[in-house]
């Protein structure tokens, strides 16, 4: 393994994701956050199906800081529950200075 987290993360809008992309890197919990376009999700909520948009981020961390920046999300975040996935990198096929660059960029 890597010791590197991508956390997959659905905000409201591109505001909030924005927000939180900016708290994470500035507190050093990512070395950086892709926020997507506006995608549309189907899923079901408290026994109903729902449509809706959101907007998808990728925050690249270190396993080390994974649980804390996860806690930051869910803190700023506006939704009761989140969407907050935790996906391993691999250190095969990874370029190694990339994987450096995120561990040196995220306090641990």
């Amino acid at each position: 393994m890597s010791g590197i987290v991508f956390l997959y993360v659905t905000a409201p809008n591109a505001e909030t994701a924005a927000r939180i992309g900016r708290a994470l890197v500035e507190e050093k919990l990512a070395a950086c956050v892709n926020i997507h376009a506006e995608m549309r999700s189907v899923y079901e909520w408290e026994g109903k199906v729902e449509i809706g948009l959101e907007t998808p981020l990728i925050v690249k961390t270190t396993t080390a800081a994974a649980n804390a920046a996860r806690d930051r999300i869910i803190a700023l975040h506006p939704y009761g529950e989140p969407c907050v996935a935790a996906l391993p990198v691999s250190a095969d096929g990874s370029s190694p200075s990339f994987l450096d660059w995120i561990r040196t960029a995220t306090k641990a």
